[in-house]
């Protein structure tokens, strides 16, 4: 590991605005992926900003009647809050998928979301790779890639983007709240946070440098059936192969998001409409235009399947 300095920041704007005038500064919270990837010096941060302190670790009631996720909610205080359970089931069960408990209860709600790719080749410091080191190549793409990317990918990075809980979110319609340096904020909504890798796939969501995720906004309960199955090597501590989240009402109709096929939680309207003709047709339509390899064509059939489970289980 590098080394850097470090300082706890007292309020939003002021961890902005510090990260900001730093080009090698970053934003320490749970530190459960960032403080890994500094070990292995593929993160080489020149000062840490600890927002650990500040006062984003509730969740609250919305005026819409939804709920507000503060930034700083571990992952275990959020699948374990009885409104989240009760209204929300598909988000606490995909963050229950995650990881260990251990992990879960020191990783945080924004945290979660801005984890970086578990590519192997990303890991390995001795490969080429664009993310980490742009320019550099791909390894990945002539290499072993069953756990990798089949959609939304490019010749630059076939990465997948790795978390649960996100795909859980993109489901339920959810709304990203940031703070910038100069204390003006915005809303983004989940399905444009996480960028496709294109020519650039070292840039992987749409926040400027400095701009600090200040809490998660879930619209109000969809109402339905929640489901939230993940397809993994090992029963735990393992990610996905492929995931799918769904919200399915009584007359067939719903939402649905796969993880672990693309740069980030992979969901379409075509796909949506299509969920009362089958798993094959919302399959057909989610994957429209993917690009897979030998290794990882199986992951498009893998979706089908879980995703008949799932319609099959709401229909018993």
């Amino acid at each position: 590991m590098r080394s850097f300095t470090y300082e706890r920041a007292t309020s939003p704007q002021q961890a902005a605005a510090i990260v900001a005038e730093r080009k090698g500064a970053k934003f320490l919270a749970g530190g459960t992926n960032l403080l890994d990837l500094m070990k292995l010096e593929i993160e080489t941060p020149t000062h840490l900003v600890d927002v650990q302190d500040l006062d984003l670790d509730m969740i609250e009631e919305t005026a819409e009647g939804g709920l507000r996720i503060g930034a700083l909610v571990s992952n275990t205080a959020l699948s374990a809050d009885p409104r989240v359970m009760r209204d929300y089931a598909v988000l606490s069960r995909a963050v229950q998928a995650g990881a260990s408990g251990q992990l879960r209860n020191k990783a945080t709600t924004g945290g979660n979301l801005l984890q970086r790719t578990r590519c192997p080749y990303f890991y390995d410091t001795n490969m080429p790779c664009n993310k980490r080191s742009p320019g550099s190549g791909c390894a990945a793409s002539a290499g072993y890639s069953r756990q990798l990317g089949v959609v939304g990918i490019s010749e630059d990075c076939i990465a997948t983007y790795p978390g649960d809980m996100a795909v859980a979110l993109a489901v339920l319609d959810a709304v990203v709240e940031t703070i910038r340096p100069d204390g003006t904020s915005r809303s983004i909504p989940l399905g444009d946070f996480h960028l496709l890798w294109g020519d650039t796939p070292d840039k992987e969501t749409v926040l400027e440098h400095g701009e600090l995720i200040t809490g998660v906004v879930l619209p109000k309960p969809p109402g339905g059936q929640h489901y939230y199955h993940k397809v993994r090597d090992r029963a735990s501590y393992a990610f996905a192969l492929v995931s799918v989240a769904a919200v399915l009402q009584p007359d067939g109709t719903g939402r649905v998001a796969f993880g672990g096929v693309a740069p980030r939680p992979w969901r379409k309207d075509e796909a949506d409409a299509a969920l009362t003709q089958g798993a094959k047709a919302v399959v057909e339509q989610a994957f429209a235009g993917s690009a897979t390899r030998d290794d990882n064509k199986y992951k498009i059939a893998l979706a089908e399947r879980t995703l008949a489970g799932i319609l099959a289980e709401a229909r018993s």
